[in-house]
């Protein structure tokens, strides 16, 4: 075998169907568009989701729920999460930069500190969030934490 005896597979190369070249084509006249209507007229198009007229499936079912857009998602950092890269990488202290190149949160994440698990460690934390519960775990086992990129106002709500 050569390049010059190549070839496709059998039959994975099919003719393309030639439509409107005279009645001995078998497909003149009509050129496979039907009779009269929309669709056998040049430059017919039809909408998506149209259904010939019958009331559409996206119209049918009803609108519900409700997408707060003002919305604040944060990346959610427990505890245990903090326990074992202290143990791991002996990092004691934490922000948004070496979350991300933990791969605990994207760059442009905000964080919040859950009190899911247990923390030994002293550990400096500046996060967007604390829940109470990490608050009290984490000044109790001696660290310190630091609220950054929120309004002291807005803390209040988180």
């Amino acid at each position: 075998m050569n390049l010059s005896n190549l070839r496709p597979a059998q039959g994975s190369i099919k003719k393309a169907k030639r439509v409107g070249r005279g009645q001995g084509s078998t497909r003149g006249g009509t050129s496979t568009r039907g009779h009269k209507g929309a669709g056998s007229r040049s430059g017919t198009s039809v909408k998506i989701g149209f259904e010939g007229g019958q009331m559409p499936l996206q119209r049918r079912i009803p609108k519900y729920g409700f997408k707060n857009f003002n919305r604040v998602e944060y990346a959610p950092v427990n505890l245990s999460d903090l326990q074992r890269m202290f143990e791991k990488h002996g990092i004691t202290t934490f922000e948004a930069d070496s979350f991300y190149k933990l791969g605990v949160a994207a760059k442009t994440d905000r964080i919040k500190i859950l009190g899911r698990g247990t923390l030994t460690a002293a550990l400096t934390i500046k996060a967007h969030g604390f829940s109470e519960t990490a608050k009290q775990a984490i000044t109790a086992s001696g660290g310190s934490i630091e609220t950054v990129g929120v309004r002291a106002s807005a803390q209040e709500t988180i």
